[in-house]
């Protein structure tokens, strides 16, 4: 029997990759692609599904020529994405959501808050599908979104008649089917992945009194038929896999199998979390999935749902097929710490020194903080007088506030290098600060979070690793596989094939351990309990300014 290899594909905030793996989940050959992103406005940040499509097919018959294989070999595809809203009318072509009318901007970015004030009303209502959410809608999620679409641009809800997550868009345009993931419209469209009608073709509903309630009425109206009338589980095979069209866009046969999408953070997570080391029993109580990026998420798995405020979820069936997911994430990670290195009085310094290296600038600042951390016997001390609260692009979870902003304490008339390192190192502690957080508030509802397993581009960073390590006091696990996310939607293809039962028996076959990495014990540990009850004081300071400047 010939070989058979997956592509997964990924589309994040800035780029589109795609990778060909084989069936042990070894990459063999891959490519990135960047995206447009447009800001029109403050708050508002859109992309085209168009540009996004281009560069999803560039990416995979890149990855293809690159891994050397033929492509009649290629079993199955997988595609995951940002939770990001696309709109198109009848015909599949792009409808605008943006304020100037260019259909060609067709996708609300999942960062975009435009819809703030529709959350905030959706908030203040008795809705059940809020208590799958952490009791709290946030504004990167769709319904908002759709809200907000039908308040302020009332052609383009009149003219769009289809409403994708855009993973499920990549898969519609793979294979000109409808179906709608299960990962995604119960994460962010608030249907109920558990609560099955008797007699249904399908699992879950969608709750027809919320979208009345909320003012999407025409939605419930026409039976969900724009929103997605046929749900599937994750991996399952869409209809008959790629099509002519799309075939000769992506460099594949037709008829390659396609699996149902996930969500970016969820294909991180299970192209990881399952992974085992010398044989150890997998407790996935235990367990913590830290996909990195713009953003990070924080997913935990549990056989029982488990309701925990400010955190999204419990969602049935969201990521591994009967189990319930805990999400719990920050809005501003890799954003935050590149905002940080981008604008300070040091940065041309930074820049100049690292191009004259050959390097990075988060080399030339690594190295930094080595040096002046030399002699200390807690490294990450360095911050003592200097503390960071990261809120800048509001709280995701356990607050679940996007109007929080971000705080920096310590601040002198200096501008050097030196400072800039430390700053950025203060940035990290309060990310890691942030995570130490979320699992606090997981453990307190019944997880034992004890091992942090890692993802993302700041598992490439020491510093990262480091302080993630000591400040949750978890161990740090890193998968065989770095591009855990590629892997992750690769295992859908595979699963999509027939080459695997379901998505564990994917996850057991491909994914593996390369490292752990302990946390510091002793004085750090003291350091650590200080600074992070500086972290937690900042966000009481922050409620209290504003209820002094409550106009009177």
């Amino acid at each position: 029997m010939n070989q058979r290899y997956y592509i997964g594909v990924d589309v994040g905030t800035g780029s589109a990759r795609a990778g060909l793996f084989d069936g042990k989940g070894a990459l063999l050959g891959s490519a990135t692609q960047a995206i447009e992103m447009f800001r029109p406005q403050t708050d508002f940040v859109q992309q085209s599904s168009e540009n996004i499509w281009q560069a999803v097919c560039q990416c995979v018959r890149t990855a293809i020529a690159a891994a050397k294989v033929d492509a009649a070999q290629i079993g199955g595809i997988g595609f995951d994405a940002t939770c990001s809203l696309v709109v198109i009318d009848e015909q599949g072509r792009p409808v605008t959501v943006s304020p100037d009318g260019d259909d060609a901007q067709n996708v609300i970015v999942w960062m975009d808050h435009r819809a703030n004030d529709q959350a905030a009303r959706i908030n203040a209502g008795d809705h059940a599908v809020l208590k799958y959410v952490g009791n709290v809608i946030s504004p990167e999620m769709e319904t908002p979104k759709l809200l907000w679409l039908k308040e302020n641009l009332p052609e383009s809800w009149r003219r769009g008649q289809k409403f994708f997550d855009l993973p499920d868009y990549l898969t519609y345009r793979a294979t000109g089917d409808e179906t709608r993931s299960l990962c995604s419209t119960v994460c962010k469209w608030t249907y109920l992945g558990h609560e099955t009608t008797e007699g249904a073709e399908q699992p879950g509903r969608w709750d027809a009194e919320y979208f009345r309630a909320i003012g999407l009425e025409d939605l419930a109206d026409e039976n969900f038929a724009r929103i997605g009338q046929r749900v599937r589980p994750m991996g399952e095979s869409i209809g008959q896999g790629v099509h002519e069209a799309a075939a000769a866009e992506l460099g594949v046969p037709a008829g390659t199998a396609v699996g149902v999408s996930i969500i970016d953070a969820h294909a991180g997570g299970i192209g990881m979390i399952g992974a085992c080391r010398d044989n150890e029993t997998v407790n996935l109580d235990q367990r913590l999935a830290l996909i990195g990026g713009t953003s990070s998420c924080h997913m935990a798995v549990s056989p029982e749902a488990r309701y925990i405020q400010g955190i999204w979820g419990p969602n049935y069936s969201a990521m591994i097929p009967g189990m319930w997911l805990t999400e719990g994430g920050q809005s501003a990670t890799g954003a935050l710490v590149d905002f940080v290195v981008e604008n300070h009085g040091a940065t041309a310094e930074l820049k100049q020194r690292a191009a004259d290296a050959g390097t990075s600038v988060y080399e030339i600042l690594n190295d930094r903080l080595a040096a002046l951390s030399s002699k200390r016997k807690v490294p990450a001390s360095l911050t003592r007088d200097l503390h960071v609260s990261p809120y800048f692009h509001g709280n995701r979870s356990p607050w679940a506030d996007p109007s929080l902003r971000g705080i920096i304490a310590g601040l002198s008339l200096s501008a050097s290098l030196d400072d800039l390192a430390r700053l950025y190192l203060a940035t990290i502690q309060a990310i890691a600060y942030g995570t130490r957080h979320i699992i606090e508030e997981m453990n307190r509802q019944g997880y034992q979070i004890d091992t942090i397993f890692a993802c993302g581009g700041g598992t490439k960073n020491p510093i990262f690793l480091r302080e993630h390590a000591d400040i949750t006091g978890c161990r740090i696990v890193l998968a065989q596989e770095t591009e855990s996310v590629l892997l992750g939607s690769a295992m859908l293809g595979a699963v999509a094939s027939g080459d695997h039962a379901d998505l564990p028996a994917a996850m057991a076959a491909m994914s593996g351990v390369s490292q752990v990495l302990a946390p510091t014990d002793g004085p750090t540990v003291e350091y650590h309990r200080a600074k992070y009850a500086v972290f937690r004081r900042m966000h009481e300071d922050q409620l209290a300014y504003r209820a002094l400047m409550q106009p009177s």
